[in-house]
């Protein structure tokens, strides 16, 4: 179970990440043409949609070298033209498509050639924020800090990040040049970063971005049924969607969705607003390609929980109600997170 470590009866306030602030929800823009569709949108709509998004208010864009195979910052570059300085702009390196596995590479040269292909896709000369996507464990993490430090120096970024990591990777990593933010998948149902993640971002002073905050998707309603997805959704790969597991999973809605209706909000906004309420120093950067369920998102900055709420929602979806790991096999082995919760006694 959590426990809030800043509850706040406005959600709404400006959080820091990196030498900025941006609203606490932001906008992953993964869905565009990566990962979880039933359709992707093509290159003009995705432009269109990241412009009708700037227009609606946000002022985060996440984005990555992999999603698309690069097509994805081609299309936030496009519809940031004459808008860049409306945004926060975070992109990834090391984890790349290249076939069947991909490829992770996360040495200082290549990181560097990653680096020049984004700015290039991106149409710009400076990244707020650039991640290492995932940890290569062939590279030591203090080999991949030293290059973002040095791309820093350079101009090339105002600052840099890990995803997927855990608290001591990021310890590592901050002892050669502070870490602005760690994207790690956060929400409800994984509560992996609970487990020794936060406590290390508090101690060095890092902003978690919560990647994945309605659990991708479930948690808004939107999988009722995981084989109808089309065979690239990458959900039809993960525990949690089983046949065996989805049905469990499925019946926590009901009891969740009472609360978002004693509340008076949805249940994607009920969820969002809880990672929220985790403390100041967290934001969320959930993927739609939806207008309408984008403003949903942004509204729950405006939900009002207290700390009994809180509570409620916690024992209704947390890591011991849901069934399944949140990765298959292949995802699970490149992630560097926590992966079970710590033991006392």
């Amino acid at each position: 179970m959590s426990t809030p470590a800043a509850l706040t009866s406005d959600l709404s306030t400006p959080r820091r990440l990196g030498h900025s602030t941006v609203r606490p929800v932001g906008l992953g823009c993964m869905n565009i043409n990566h990962g979880f569709s039933s359709r992707f949108l093509s290159e003009q709509e995705g432009v269109d949609f990241v412009r009708s998004a700037l227009d609606a208010g946000v002022d985060h864009l996440d984005t990555a070298a992999l999603y698309g195979g690069g097509r994805n910052e081609g299309v936030v570059g496009q519809a940031l033209k004459g808008r860049r300085d409306q945004v926060f702009l975070a992109s990834k390196g090391s984890l790349l498509p290249a076939g069947d596995p991909r490829r992770l590479d996360g040495s200082p040269q290549d990181l560097r050639r990653q680096l020049e292909d984004s700015l290039r896709r991106l149409k710009v000369e400076t990244l707020d924020l650039y991640y290492l996507h995932r940890l290569d464990p062939q590279v030591p993490v203090e080999e991949s800090a030293g290059a973002m430090a040095e791309f820093i120096a350079e101009g090339k970024i105002r600052a840099y990040g890990l995803s997927e990591v855990s608290g001591p990777t990021l310890e590592r990593a901050h002892a050669v040049h502070p870490v602005a933010a760690v994207q790690n998948e956060y929400s409800l149902w994984t509560r992996n970063p609970e487990w020794g993640l936060l406590r290390a971002c508090r101690r060095t002073g890092t902003t978690l971005v919560a990647f994945s905050p309605v659990a991708r998707g479930f948690l808004a309603g939107a999988v009722t049924d995981p084989q109808a997805l089309p065979e690239e959704d990458i959900r039809r790969s993960q525990p949690r969607f089983s046949a065996e597991n989805f049905p469990l999973n499925l019946a926590l809605l009901d009891p969740l969705r009472a609360e978002a209706e004693r509340i008076g909000c949805t249940v994607a906004q009920l969820a969002l607003a809880w990672l929220l309420a985790q403390g100041t120093d967290v934001v969320a950067i959930p993927g739609t390609v939806s207008l309408e369920h984008l403003r949903e998102d942004l509204d729950a900055e405006q939900v009002q929980l207290s700390a009994v709420d809180v509570e409620r929602v916690d024992a209704i979806v947390n890591h011991s109600t849901v069934r399944g790991h949140r990765y298959g096999p292949e995802a699970r082995k490149q992630a560097d997170t926590e992966d079970t919760p710590p033991t006392h006694g």
